[in-house]
């Protein structure tokens, strides 16, 4: 009698995590304020973006589980929840400057287009237009090839394995 095979163990996959838009990238430690500063919800990077009206576009592909006018939460597979939040203390404009262009439970492709937003707006308004990006409840030690410096929309931000 063979002894009966155990469930097999995941493969560990990486996910790429794409800028949401074009801007500088900061470290989150850099992110004005404590929740994401201390990586309370997961690692992750920011973008300072713009100051332009534009699209904050799907940083993976996936499922939108949560969609706020200023954050959303994709889900690229089990365990692999990516949150984007566009700005910080936005939830207090209860969605004016915002233009959701998808909906909670659409299935998306990198890139494409999710909330249109004017991030010069935001710092009128006195809040910072910062945008932490978020690989949820991950470990810090789970992302590799962070970006630095100025990015483009849809470049490469950093890989969660």
């Amino acid at each position: 009698m063979s002894a009966a095979a155990g469930p097999a163990e995941p493969a560990v996959t990486t996910l790429d995590v794409l800028a949401p838009m074009a801007g500088r990238v900061l470290p989150l430690a850099e992110v004005p304020d404590p929740v994401f500063s201390a990586a309370m919800v997961g690692p992750g990077l920011a973008v300072a973006p713009e100051l332009a009206p534009g699209t904050a576009v799907a940083p993976v592909a996936g499922r939108i589980v949560t969609l706020h006018p200023h954050a959303f939460v994709l889900e690229a597979g089990p365990g692999r929840g990516v949150l984007v939040h566009l700005g910080l203390d936005t939830v207090q404009l209860h969605g004016a400057g915002f233009t959701l262009l998808a909906a909670a439970g659409d299935l998306v492709t990198a890139g494409q287009p999710v909330v249109r937003w004017d991030p010069a707006a935001v710092t009128a308004g006195g809040r910072s237009a910062v945008c932490p990006v978020v690989a949820l409840d991950a470990d810090g030690s789970a992302l590799a090839d962070l970006a630095a410096g100025p990015i483009a929309a849809g470049a490469l931000l950093f890989r969660w394995t």
